[in-house]
């Protein structure tokens, strides 16, 4: 069989999906066996101008890791969209808008102001931001455009396959790495990973979830054995899906729901939301003084955060309206 012709690109994210595909070993050979990387700008030399070259449909696979938020990252998965048979979002960046995505909190302005002016690190009294275009000596430097609203790869081109995880964990990227060297593809439209809930695939011995405080997960030290929502610790194992092995569970962490909502749920964090309602026992909040169902929810530091760390660009309410 002829090799396929692989793509890989970094869009708005932070690296770790390109490192995940290191984090193969031995299965990176397999790659190289069924396919020739013919686009990977962070390992080889590659430029846009090649892909340009290329003609339409060329490209066997494109792995797309990040989210969109400027007008180049658009630009380029409109162009490896054109010249790939087969695009695949690849991490939670770029299936679900990922941590990126939680700018669409802010605007464009506010994002400037927090990253130049009132960072910490930052020492920038005359408040000088990134500009569209910049004359400089050596002639006319065009930078991209930053866009006020972070979108998930689908958002913007067409997407066959949805790898999730914050990065994805590498039996789902060798489970994707053996399908293609089968040509055994599954259907259109699928998620690489489990369509029930971590739940069910969380070790943990679960029992009653009524709470009455909540913890950060710095606040205590939670019993290795027992569900951490029944500790009092937010955990997103509810309402996302499974296929990760509980990797974080096992490691007395919370899952912070990389790998998105369970099928058919439009809004993962309004799912959890329900979730942790029944917990705390607010699911009859009309029977209880409303001083303590404000208490209760005060205990919950940041819920949009919590709830919409991964997805807020894909949820039902996708951005603050400005």
């Amino acid at each position: 069989m002829a090799k396929l012709k692989l793509a890989i690109y970094w869009s708005a994210s932070c690296g770790g999906c390109d490192v995940a595909i290191l984090d193969i070993k031995e299965k990176i050979l397999q790659v190289a066996e069924i396919a020739d990387i013919v686009f990977w700008p962070i390992a080889l030399d590659f430029k846009r101008h090649h892909v340009e070259a290329m003609e339409d449909k060329s490209i066997d696979v494109c792995l797309f890791n990040g989210a969109v938020r400027t007008s180049e990252q658009e630009e380029m998965a409109e162009l490896l969209r054109a010249k790939t048979k087969t695009m695949v979002a690849f991490g939670s960046c770029a299936h679900l808008g990922g941590i990126p995505g939680l700018s669409n909190f802010s605007n464009r302005a506010q994002a400037f102001e927090r990253a130049y002016v009132e960072a910490q690190s930052c020492d920038n009294p005359d408040k000088v931001f990134p500009q569209t275009i910049t004359n400089v000596a050596e002639g006319e430097l065009e930078l991209p455009e930053w866009w006020d609203t972070v979108k998930a790869l689908n958002q913007v081109v067409d997407v066959e396959y949805y790898i999730p995880g914050c990065p994805p964990t590498v039996p789902i990227i060798s489970q994707v790495v053996d399908a293609l060297a089968a040509g055994q593809l599954p259907p259109v439209g699928t998620v690489f990973g489990s369509d029930k809930a971590l739940c069910e695939e969380c070790p943990r011995t679960k029992g009653e979830k009524k709470i009455d405080k909540i913890y950060r997960p710095h606040e205590i030290i939670p019993d290795p054995e027992k569900c951490l929502l029944e500790q009092g610790i937010i955990c997103m194992g509810p309402a996302t899906r499974g296929g990760c092995d509980a990797q974080c569970i096992k490691a007395n962490m919370p899952c912070r729901g990389c790998f998105g909502p369970t099928p058919g749920v439009t809004d993962q964090g309004a799912k959890m939301v329900s979730a942790v309602a029944s917990i705390l026992g607010l699911e009859n909040e009309k029977d209880l003084p409303a001083e303590r169902v404000e208490e209760l929810m005060d205990q919950i530091k940041d819920p949009a955060g919590t709830f919409y760390r991964f997805a807020l660009p894909t949820a039902m309410i996708n951005r603050k309206r400005m």
